[in-house]
């Protein structure tokens, strides 16, 4: 889950697409980070983007523990890699699982939107048949109880994934309704011929880059020691074969690990979660989130953990963490986040040990109004309303009184931050700028009664010129609730800010606030009949990183019936051009993804809101000791301190 430089972006964008090149034909190269930079917002407020902190002198010290800061309220609740929508956060991904158990491709490392194939279990897929077979290689990689990490793992995944895809993981997108298939309803069957290579049989030909980027990304090998049903069994069926087809008993081990993810209580003392194959393992977990990890003897990758403990200490609020930085400073503190409400305290933490490093994620902002709720999801799938809505949206205003500068206007949902080639030129020319007037306006040409200060209601019903559109009942009231994360400040103040511009149109906002966890698991795909679906509006602060969806081609988020179209929402001519960036051929593919892009720039499938660069939560960069080396932003926000190191 979880911002103009022209020149820079192009240099970096040339790099991207080479890197890009490169691994679509035998080896991936590595880029070198940008040279720090700084740039102005629209707001006139200097903010800098990728500004990556010097080496720390002092000798390199082997060993040590780090203490990096959670977002808010966003410890992690969810161990099991396979995380469905209720639990399909950063928190759980990015800053827990990802750590101890590596996925098959690993994607962003030094701020590039590329695959790493020095990272990776698995080499780099060759295709065949027409595009309708992928080989898979896998390197060297060892468990941490002593059995190779192989075929029958990644087919495991494959399994489980296999045996309730829509309530399994939150990857998920269903067939289109051309019968295009995605992962893993487009996998026919799966080889292992032998403990090294996977080969998969696809139902159709597909674009290699994007088979890489978005199907193969969402892999995640699973020891054949968790092929259990009980604590008993964990263990005792690591030579066994997988058999994908037999889903009624996949489905019973998915649902075993899943009840044993759920029991936070157990995560460092089980037999399950303790065999790992990344360059930690969970030491402890406390009951206010507190994660301290070990560095993994036995990791098969590059590079071998420096530190030894890797600890993330949890904060209720922005102001917590603010207070542990200055109280404890580095020492206590290693990576912390200064939220944009505390800037001017930038200098004096600085002063007290810090260096700040600024860098985006490949991520937009937005929140979701539920067009399936039984009430309003008539009036929200009318695009009149929710380019009305999106009009009320201060982004500008916002950034510069609530984010200190630290943001950019968000309009589509491709990012132009970091530097990549996947953005159109028409990305940041968005036609719904702020504007009260246009709100009232499109709102009186539909059939509303807009009531400043009051309540604006449908007296034309019917979906005809001037009218309120179909299913919309006459009297419907623009009055619902609109939930936002606790805990930061920028958030609440954008959302009070909002309501006290909507009451302008006669929108009637009621704000309340809970935690990330629970405002992302009430926002979930729903029918209009569920009692699941009573939501109406929810805004978890962090908006969408494109992981494990690397390229921002929009399947998981908008396709008809994806997990994670949250908003619900349903467009046949988005479906189309959605489907046409996953089949184009090379020579077509960015023609593909800009029209794509560019039509949801119109749309509004969801509500945008400004993207900040930093903490995906709170905003505002990183605070790293100076006494703390080797530590690089990655551009899908994945924390590697296994790269990192302490200096004496």
């Amino acid at each position: 889950m979880r911002h103009s430089r022209r020149a820079s972006l192009l240099a970096i964008g040339l790099t991207t697409v080479a890197l890009i090149a490169t691994a679509c034909s035998s080896s991936t190269t590595s880029s070198s980070p940008s040279k720090a930079s700084t740039a102005t917002s629209s707001s006139g407020i200097p903010a800098a983007v990728n500004n990556y902190v010097a080496a720390p002198s002092g000798t390199k010290q082997a060993g040590g523990t780090v203490y990096w800061a959670e977002a808010p309220s966003g410890a992690p609740n969810y161990i099991f890699p396979m995380t469905n929508a209720q639990v399909c956060g950063t928190n759980n991904v990015e800053q827990l699982s990802a750590m101890l158990y590596r996925p098959l491709y690993w994607y962003g490392n030094k701020n590039s939107a590329t695959v790493d194939l020095n990272y990776s279990i698995g080499q780099m897929p060759v295709f065949s048949n027409n595009d309708k077979t992928v080989t898979i290689t896998l390197n060297h990689w060892m468990w941490s109880d002593g059995e190779q990490v192989t075929s029958q793992d990644v087919a495991l995944w494959i399994a489980l994934y296999k045996a309730n895809p829509s309530a399994n993981y939150c990857g998920y997108v269903p067939p289109a309704s051309n019968g295009e298939k995605f992962f893993p309803d487009n996998v026919v069957s799966v080889d292992t011929p032998n403990a090294t290579t996977v080969v998969l049989h696809l139902t159709q030909s597909y674009n290699p880059t994007w088979f890489l980027y978005n199907e193969l990304s969402q892999i995640t090998p699973i020891p054949m020691a968790w092929d259990s049903t009980t604590l008993a069994q964990v263990g005792t069926n690591k030579n066994a074969t997988v058999n994908i087809a037999d889903t009624a008993a996949n489905e019973a081990v998915y649902s075993f690990l899943n009840t044993q993810s759920s029991d936070l209580s157990t995560w460092a003392t089980s037999p399950i979660w303790s065999v790992v194959d990344g360059p930690f393992k969970l030491t402890s977990f406390s009951a206010t989130g507190e994660v301290t990890m070990s560095a993994n003897p036995d990791y098969s990758g590059s590079p071998k953990p420096t530190i030894s403990t890797f600890v993330e200490v949890p904060f209720t609020d922005n102001n917590a963490e603010l207070t542990a930085l200055k109280t404890d400073g580095p020492s206590g503190l290693t990576v912390g986040y200064l939220p944009p409400e505390d800037a001017a305290q930038q200098k004096n933490l600085q002063s007290e040990g810090y260096a700040a490093q600024s860098a985006y994620t490949l991520s937009f902002n937005y929140y979701v109004l539920n067009q399936n709720n039984p009430i309003l999801g008539p009036t929200f799938q009318q695009l009149y309303f929710r380019q009305a809505f999106q009009h009320l949206q201060d982004q500008q205003a916002w950034i510069t009184a609530f984010l200190n500068g630290w943001a950019n206007v968000t309009d589509g949902p491709v990012p132009t931050q970091p530097g990549n080639p996947f953005a159109d030129s028409l990305e940041h020319n968005a036609p719904y700028n702020y504007s009260v007037a246009d709100a009232k306006s499109l709102l009186q040409d539909h059939g509303w009664k807009v009531v400043p200060g009051g309540v604006t209601t449908c007296v034309k019903p019917g979906s005809g010129a001037g009218e309120c559109g179909s299913g919309v009942k006459a009297g419907t009231a623009l009055q619902f609730n609109l939930d936002y994360v606790s805990g930061t400040p920028a958030v609440q103040s954008e959302m009070q800010q909002l309501a006290a511009v909507a009451s302008k149109v006669g929108i009637k906002l009621a704000l309340t606030s809970h935690t990330f966890d629970t405002v992302i698991s009430t926002a979930t795909q729903c029918k209009p009949s569920q009692p699941s679906c009573k939501w109406t509006a929810e805004n978890w602060g962090a908006g969408w990183v494109y992981a494990p969806d690397f390229y921002p081609s929009g399947e998981e988020l908008f396709l008809t019936g994806a997990a994670a179209d949250y908003s619900n929402y349903s467009n046949p001519t988005a479906n189309k051009l959605i489907l046409a960036t996953t089949t184009a051929p090379a020579s077509q593919s960015q023609a593909a993804l800009n029209a794509y892009q560019n039509y949801m720039i119109t749309q509004l499938p969801v509500v945008y809101g400004p993207t900040s660069f930093g903490n995906p939560i709170a905003g505002g960069p990183s605070l790293i000791s100076s006494k703390l080396g080797g530590v690089a932003p990655n551009a899908y926000g994945y924390i590697t301190p296994e790269t990192w190191y302490l200096t004496k």
